[in-house]
């Protein structure tokens, strides 16, 4: 019902929202047009303005700018330091909170879907600097220039504005007059704008000038830009050199003899730039009178796709590659030069040769690193648009013509400041922002700037604009059916015959999410099987973990939800294969072997190595080889290999010493190992570095004792009142639990099939089944004890409530008279149908004066079915706190897996128990339960109880890679069935 006319009510408008001017589509105003990073070497001046800032954080994004004016008094402000997030800087108690709270979301948009605004509740940073331009600079140009800021920053110049920007990791340049003496730069930063759509890259959000700033001179002939070809022929041996410059000028490479214009090109012999032989040549840019020389570094290498292969200087390459996030704990992505090359040389000793820039490019003295030290480089764009996922895609930037404009200009920003490097193979334009126009609309500028490598873009999955088939987290068997052209076709003839004749490779695959990623030896073995699969980049680099302190002064790193966010995604933004401390993971151990570039393979029957190299360009000629004979674990023999010259991609065959040993020696477990290392001192690592190993038996006796399977016995129970005894172990009566081993105490051996979920089970993996099942909460009953044939048998029903299946376990025990042999016998009862379980074994605690472990078996860190590739076998030695992974969510972690045997001593040696193999079982020593290592959420969750616990165990579950991607392969999933193991248990 409608009222009538003459009873309506007047209407005043109080508030109409209109989007504001950081919620415009416009990228950028009144700012230079983007150009070479290189372009700043040149030799006139510069003056960095990093440092403390006058600063005033506002909650709202309306607050006054009256601060820009030349003349604004703000002595009463803080000082922060420039570059650096403002959310992390912490009082002097260690707590966050000073100016606001980091925040992660991995899809999630913080705030409403509502294009293009943002929330009123809006972080806002201002910040005012002094400067001073010198006399020297009159008569030429300023150019003050921003590396990266987020979201959106506003900028004056004593009080006259000069522009706005977007792009938060891209930068952004105003030219001023180089008007000597003393001046004000002002810059407002919102948290929140329209380009916060357009920068949902899973990880942080960390509002600032987190970037360098700096002042540079331009004199009248400066250069404005310069583009580097330097293209390289495999089939002749030489480079192309030309130099595209504006103004025009010269160029010269002394060691090459070159001297040309710019504009003007030139063909010699040279030798070519690659990841492996990273050659660069020193050239000299000049504009002449009144310009200025710049350095180039001249990288010669030339790019094609071929064959479905993505080659380079001729030949296909594999990318061992990791996704790198810039990352500092204490800083975020304020990440200082010398962390930037301690990861490249951590990346470089592991073997890894490829990085993709996920999801922004990267500062841009990274990438002068990646050409120095030698890394493919997939450079992305500053854009993801995840978030509209969630709202079923409505929105989304990728297909809307209002945001063209924006993602084309973060695709030049890109481009143009990067294009003279080298290591930069591939153009991505961004990461999981659906599919649409704007994507056609990237592609095509980039091949009109640039034709000189491809182009990636993931969820171009039916190749409409781009040139590299890619996927994330695809599950092995696709893998292989895309290497063998087998892949579904597509509707459009065209498109599928494109797609089909396309390299492949995945631009996320093994998340490293905790404890993991599993799968990676089968993952290489389909890489270096099918030409067209060209590797991948693992999901990622570092664990995103930022310091927090308790009360009490300990810390702990924290993640998700740690800060209060309304949403949060948890420790997701901890998937990296080092630490937040940057100390490697077991994840990043097991990748350095499954890409080791020397293939180690042996046969001790015919006394021969067979020695693979697995470089795409490089020979063996840097790497010297060596061998050991161990014994038991230990070394009795070893010495220098003479390997014969190896080119890239072939073989040779080496011949091992004849070696005899005396009896006394000979009978043990023998193994061969063979080392390849570094011949010489390298960038990244000293003489001696090992690349490559491999081990292969020996032909020697196997042992005999307690620990096989025919075992005599000899000892005979001997049953009192209160207690059971068979050789060197006490039982009680009433239930058969083992209470001593000698003078040792034994407490709660049980069966254990439960172990504290990794977070690759958390996230998408069996987890929640197994909880559903009750694994995590068995109870353990005594059916029936009983001593027959020199044993005692322990009966006992393990089950959860509410279920009526049931492990019904038998444990047998004898002795030789100085050991006590156990038996474990495992019979399902019930329905166990489509149930999995993550492990099988028993768990006994001992006493806390327990603190080393010595075994012999893989090591020395720990592995898990497909995971235990970096182990090495031999005799390792670590006291119980070191066997523990402090993953920064608590997790099953430490196992060592195929232990032959094991002994655990107090902090002298004093005595404990020796745990005999039959032949082999996976330890786990530690100083809490797995109810409470499953019940931490963070370090300090974990406090030693009175006990150390020992898991021996006859089988693991493999970890997988299920919280991005597949879980455990079959081969590795553990399933309820009969099952007997064995162990030896001896005092010492």
């Amino acid at each position: 019902m409608s009222l009538p006319p003459t009873i309506l009510p007047s209407i005043t408008a109080l508030h109409t929202h209109h989007p504001r001017e950081h919620e415009t589509f416009a990228p950028q105003a009144g700012v230079a047009a983007p150009r070479a990073f290189s372009s700043l070497r040149g030799s006139s001046a510069a003056l960095s303005l990093n440092g403390d800032w006058a600063f005033r954080l506002s909650d709202r994004a309306d607050a006054p700018d009256d601060f820009a004016a030349a003349d604004y008094d703000a002595s009463n402000w803080d000082t922060l330091a420039v570059p650096s997030s403002w959310v992390l800087h912490r009082d002097e108690h260690g707590q966050y909170g000073r100016y606001g709270l980091p925040a992660y979301q991995n899809i999630k948009f913080p705030f409403p879907v509502d294009v293009p605004c943002v929330p009123d509740a809006n972080p806002t940073g201002d910040y005012r600097v002094a400067f001073e331009i010198p006399e020297s600079w009159s008569g030429g140009k300023a150019v003050l220039r921003f590396e990266g800021v987020e979201s959106w920053f506003k900028v004056w110049v004593d009080g006259a504005p000069l522009g706005f920007s977007t792009g938060s990791r891209l930068p952004t340049e105003f030219v001023i007059p180089a008007t000597a003496g003393k001046h004000t730069l002002a810059v407002r930063v919102h948290q929140w704008s329209a380009a916060s759509y357009l920068e949902d890259q899973d990880q942080w959000w960390l509002p600032g000038i987190f970037r360098d700033v700096a002042l540079l001179y331009r004199p009248p002939r400066a250069v404005v830009d310069h583009f580097v070809h330097a293209s390289y022929d495999h089939t002749t041996g030489k480079g192309t050199l030309k130099v595209d410059c504006e103004p025009a000028g010269h160029v010269t490479v002394p060691e090459l003899g070159v001297d040309i214009a710019t504009g003007e090109s030139v063909t010699l012999a040279v030798a070519p730039w690659s990841a492996e032989t990273p050659r660069l040549y020193d050239g000299l840019l000049d504009t002449g009178t009144s310009g200025e020389t710049l350095p180039l570094k001249i990288g010669f290498r030339t790019v094609v796709i071929e064959d479905a292969q993505i080659k380079v200087n001729g030949k296909r390459v594999l990318f061992k590659g990791v996704n790198r996030h810039e990352f500092e704990p204490t800083r975020g992505r304020s990440v200082t030069r010398e962390t930037m090359e301690h990861d490249i040389q951590l990346m470089k000793a592991h073997n890894i040769n490829a990085v993709r820039c996920s999801h922004y490019p990267p500062h841009p003295a990274f990438l002068d690193l990646c050409d120095a030290y030698g890394l493919w480089v997939v450079d992305e764009g500053d854009f993801e648009t995840h978030g509209f996922e969630l709202c079923r895609w409505r929105d989304n930037p990728t297909d809307d013509p209002r945001w063209t404009a924006a993602l084309l200009n973060r695709t030049q920003r890109m481009v143009e400041r990067d294009k003279n490097h080298p290591a930069v193979v591939v153009w991505s334009l961004g990461n999981e922002g659906g599919m649409g126009r704007n994507i056609g609309a990237m592609a095509d500028w980039v091949r009109s700037r640039d034709s000189s490598r491809p182009i990636h873009y993931e969820r171009d999955l039916e190749l409409r604009y781009v040139d590299i088939f890619s996927h994330m987290y695809l599950f092995h068997h696709q893998v292989e059916a895309i290497g063998q052209q087998k892949e579904p076709a597509l509707p459009d003839v065209a498109l599928d015959a494109k797609r089909r004749n396309s390299p492949y490779f995945l631009c996320e695959y093994a998340h490293a999410m905790g404890n993991g990623p599993g799968g990676l030896a089968e993952y290489q073995a389909i890489f270096e099987k099918y030409p067209r699969t060209q590797g991948g980049f693992v999901w990622e680099w570092i664990d995103h973990g930022l310091p927090k302190r308790l009360p009490d002064g300990r810390e702990y790193y924290a993640y998700g939800g740690d800060f209060g966010e309304e949403i949060h995604d948890s420790n997701f933004v901890c998937d990296g294969l080092v630490f937040p401390d940057r100390k490697p993971s077991p994840g990043l151990l097991e990748y350095k072997k499954v890409i080791a570039p020397v293939g180690i393979t042996g046969d001790a029957k015919s006394g021969t190595v067979t020695i693979k190299n697995k470089y795409d360009f490089a020979s063996l000629s840097g790497l010297e080889f060596s061998w050991s004979l161990s014994v038991g674990g230990q070394v009795v023999e070893s010495g220098t290999l003479a390997v014969p010259e190896v080119a890239a991609g072939a073989s040779a065959t080496a011949r091992l010493p004849d070696i005899t040993l005396p009896p006394s020696l000979a009978i043990g477990e023998g193994v061969w190992t063979v080392t390849a290392a570094l011949a010489k001192p390298t960038r990244y690592a000293g003489r001696g570095h090992e690349v490559a190993w491999g081990q292969f038996p020996a032909r020697f006796t196997a042992p005999t004792g307690l620990g096989t399977d025919h075992t005599p016995v000899v000892a005979q129970p001997t049953v009192k009142a209160d207690t059971v005894t068979i050789g060197p172990g006490t039982f009680r009566a009433s239930d058969g639990a083992l209470v001593a081993l000698g003078d040792l105490p034994v407490s709660d051996l049980h069966l254990e099939v439960w172990r504290a979920p990794t977070d690759n089970e958390r996230f998408g993996g069996d987890a929640a089944r197994w909880r559903a099942a009750g694994l995590d909460r068995l109870h353990h009953r005594t059916d029936a004890v009983w001593v027959q044939d020199a044993c005692l048998f322990v009966r006992t029903r393990v089950s959860a409530a509410a279920h009526d299946r049931a492990l019904q376990t038998t444990y047998r025990w004898s002795s030789d008279g100085s050991g006590l042999r156990l038996n474990v016998a495992v019979v399902p009862k019930g329905d166990w149908a489509g149930i999995t379980i993550p492990r099988l074994g028993v768990v006994l605690a001992l006493p806390s004066r327990l603190a080393q472990v010595r075994w012999f078996g893989p090591g020395p860190g720990e592995g898990y079915p497909d995971t235990k590739g970096a182990g090495k076998l031999g005799a390792h030695d670590l006291s119980i706190d070191d066997m523990q992974t402090a993953y920064v969510y608590p997790q099953e972690n430490g196992a060592r897996p195929d232990v032959r045997w094991a002994e655990v001593r107090g902090c002298e040696g004093e005595g404990g128990l020796r745990i005999d193999g039959v032949p082999s079982f996976a330890l786990t020593a530690r100083r809490w339960t797995t109810a409470d290592l499953d019940k931490a959420t963070h370090a300090t969750d974990l406090t030693p109880r009175d006990k150390v616990y020992l898991n021996l165990d006859k089988a693991h579950a493999g970890v997988g890679t299920a919280s991005c991607g597949p879980g455990p392969l079959p081969q590795y999933i553990l399933r309820p069935c009969p099952t007997e193991f064995s162990v030896v248990l001896r005092p010492l």
